[in-house]
């Protein structure tokens, strides 16, 4: 501004006292233009030199701001074919590498640095995804010591991920064809009805495994119900992260639980939980169970968050199946860190990729589920039942819809052998192709992108 009155050789504007009154913009105008006379007519200069005034007031600060907006654009374009230039300089080989691109790196030993640290973390990331398997010798000699652990604990906790359900044709989340993974590259996420999945192997062996008191209590990221669906009682479940079979009504105290035969998160997402139906008792708004991320689950049931974190205080042998233990790391009461290490229960996992608890284990096996878990039974002289869907709980436990409400889903219903053969006597229905998933708790939740760190 004093650069602009120097330049139309006006008075600067005189120096306000601090605690004076701010003068009117239009006063202070008057004052300089009162102290410059004419140079053409001699008369008061504020109808001609007003507009000349503010025209190059204006245009001084417009283009002194495109200027610097012009100058930062130019800087970060340099700054972004630098990193292009170095990232391809540190792909050659040392040998192909000319005296310029050496004295480039040299320059720039922070950007180098970084860089290297850059691609080091990726690759770290690509061999965490990877998928490992055990040798056969050295899969089954690991499920003999898992064998000897089952049978000498006192209380053995299981906690069980996605990585359980992928044989039921239910993909898991972090694995190379998970669900994030596939939405991470921008795939889109196809799969049959939900409600078609039944108990895998490895259900019905660790509900076996509880029946022989073997195992004492199930703590389940899974939203699929199937541990329910495998016999386990429910008092022995928890599910942190809810159950699509079931809606609840807040409204009534206790809450109010409604099991389904179809699932019932069909118009829900994340922070929006009504389902559409209404409970039968006091006509409040139903909701669904599920868990998303970014929210805090407060229901007592079927989350069970208190028979979880009393199971793992008695604990003595915790073992983590088909989960990748990046959600369940971070609940503190499910690992007792408050206690001493040697005070802590012992970790066994059995995963085909790295999870962030394997360093605290005492023993990492890789290899699926399914084959892990018909060794180990195999081991303990257990015979794995198979699922029976007549004897699947969820038909006993399921309450019906009230008339009317048939319209608030569109999803397949769970049928039971008796109706099974009931309309196969009718007209034969084609089975529902794959579809798009909308709606509901499968697929939601990858919106955690990570900032890359810009290197300016």
């Amino acid at each position: 501004m004093k650069e602009a009155y120097s330049l139309l050789q006006l008075e600067e504007p005189p120096d306000e006292h601090p605690h004076s009154p701010r003068p009117d913009l239009r006063c202070r105008r008057r004052m300089c233009w009162q102290s410059v006379p004419c140079v053409t007519t001699g008369a008061q200069p504020e109808t001609e030199l007003l507009p000349v005034l503010l025209c190059l007031l204006g245009k001084m600060g417009r283009t002194e701001r495109k200027a610097e907006q012009r100058a930062r654009i130019l800087q970060v374009e340099e700054a972004r074919q630098r990193v292009r230039r170095i990232s391809q300089i540190l792909k050659k080989p040392l040998g192909a590498r000319n005296p310029e691109d050496v004295m480039l790196l040299t320059e720039c030993a922070d950007l180098v640095k970084e860089l290297e640290q850059r691609s080091k973390k990726q690759e770290n990331l690509k061999k965490r995804q990877e998928e490992v398997c055990d040798e056969p010798n050295e899969l089954r000699k690991k499920v003999c010591e898992l064998a000897e652990v089952v049978r000498n604990a006192r209380h053995l906790v299981v906690y069980t991920g996605a990585g359980i359900s992928t044989a039921a044709s239910i993909p898991d989340y972090r694995g190379p064809n998970g669900v994030w993974t596939l939405l991470q590259k921008g795939k889109t996420v196809c799969a049959s009805d939900l409600s078609a999945a039944e108990p895998t192997l490895t259900h019905m062996c660790i509900a076996r495994l509880h029946e022989h008191k073997l195992v004492q209590h199930v703590v389940s990221q899974n939203c699929d119900g199937l541990h329910i669906r495998s016999g386990i009682p429910r008092s022995a479940v928890s599910e942190l992260h809810g159950n699509m079979y079931i809606e609840v009504c807040t409204q009534c105290t206790p809450n109010k639980e409604y099991i389904r035969l179809f699932d019932v998160t069909e118009r829900t997402a994340l922070h929006r939980h009504h389902t559409g139906r209404i409970c039968h008792k006091c006509g409040g708004k139903l909701q669904d169970t599920i868990v998303h991320f970014g929210e805090r689950g407060t229901l007592a049931r079927p989350l069970n968050w208190e028979a979880a974190a009393e199971a793992a205080k008695t604990a003595d042998v915790i073992l983590c199946l088909g989960s990748s233990l990046k959600v369940l790391k971070k609940y503190p009461c499910l690992w007792c860190m408050n206690r001493p290490h040697s005070r802590r229960p012992k970790l066994y996992i059995v995963n085909l990729q790295w999870t962030p608890k394997d360093d605290l284990a005492a023993l990492k096996i890789h290899g699926k589920c399914d084959e892990v878990m018909r060794l180990l039974l195999g081991e303990l002289g257990l015979e794995i039942p198979e699922y029976d869907r007549l004897k699947d709980p969820i038909f006993s436990l399921a309450v019906p819809l009230k008339p009317g409400e048939e319209t608030t889903h569109s999803r397949n219903l769970l049928v039971s052998p008796l109706r099974q053969e009931e309309s196969r006597a009718g007209p034969e229905s084609s089975s529902p192709e794959p579809a798009v998933l909308s709606g509901g708790w499968f697929g939601r939740g990858y919106a955690k992108g990570t900032k890359r760190k810009k290197l300016v």
